[in-house]
């Protein structure tokens, strides 16, 4: 039986075998975009420049978005980083942020089960953790995000997309499913995880079920499509 790549435990194993190499395969399968998206991520975050604001990274990986924050931000006070993923978690604390350990906050836990307060963020991220949901459980990310966030406090998240209108498409596309798959397993031990982010990109298409789906909940939405329509990112607020 084939596996639900959508179950939180699968989700779980795939991302804990690639956090090692994550970072660099991140780049090589963006072109090196993925720096210029994960900025565009946190420009998105409507927040004075001096704010003091705590927060919350949804789907947080190796938190490679927290430099791009606290740059942009250098006085937020904490930020909790929520991840399913250990191995990614390990790999944020002993590899890259050590020395903002006292402003981070680890919480392994399924983002769609997370007992986090309601109403206690000041603001939310995510970068690149979208695309492992599907339509049903974008609604329930929606509704967290909703609870989890105070009344007028800004989100942004930013997601890899399959490019459906992009006159590159099909060389974007054999580039992520035939190129990526052979460097893979020349580079990196055979190991079949990566070829999963292809899948389930070309799943989440345009991101449109995690658009409609936080205007469901009334959250104000806007909608910001980059490089052909490879990337899109959704930034808003919710209401006071």
């Amino acid at each position: 039986m084939k596996n639900d790549i959508y179950d939180p435990e699968f989700v779980a194993g795939v991302f804990d075998r690639c956090s090692g190499a994550y970072r660099n395969w991140s780049a090589i399968a963006s072109f090196g975009l993925v720096r210029a998206w994960r900025k565009a991520c946190i420009k998105g975050l409507s927040l004075p420049h001096d704010t003091s604001a705590s927060g919350v990274d949804l789907m947080a990986g190796t938190g490679e978005a927290w430099p791009h924050l606290f740059a942009r931000f250098p006085r937020i006070t904490t930020v909790t980083a929520i991840d399913i993923s250990p191995g990614m978690h390990r790999q944020a604390m002993d590899r890259l942020h050590q020395v903002r350990e006292n402003r981070v906050s680890h919480h392994c836990a399924n983002m769609l089960k997370t007992n986090l307060p309601s109403e206690s963020a000041d603001f939310a991220i995510s970068t690149f953790g979208l695309k492992t949901f599907n339509a049903e459980q974008h609604l329930i990310f929606a509704q967290q995000l909703n609870r989890i966030l105070k009344p007028g406090a800004p989100f942004s998240l930013i997601e890899a997309t399959d490019p459906l209108d992009w006159s590159l498409r099909p060389l974007y596309r054999f580039y992520l499913d035939g190129v990526l798959p052979q460097i893979e397993r020349l580079f990196l031990n055979g190991a079949q995880d990566f070829t999963m982010i292809g899948e389930y990109t070309r799943n989440f298409g345009r991101g449109d079920t995690v658009a409609e789906a936080l205007k469901s909940v009334g959250l104000h939405v806007n909608v910001r499509h980059y490089v052909g329509g490879s990337a899109v990112r959704l930034s808003g607020h919710k209401p006071t």
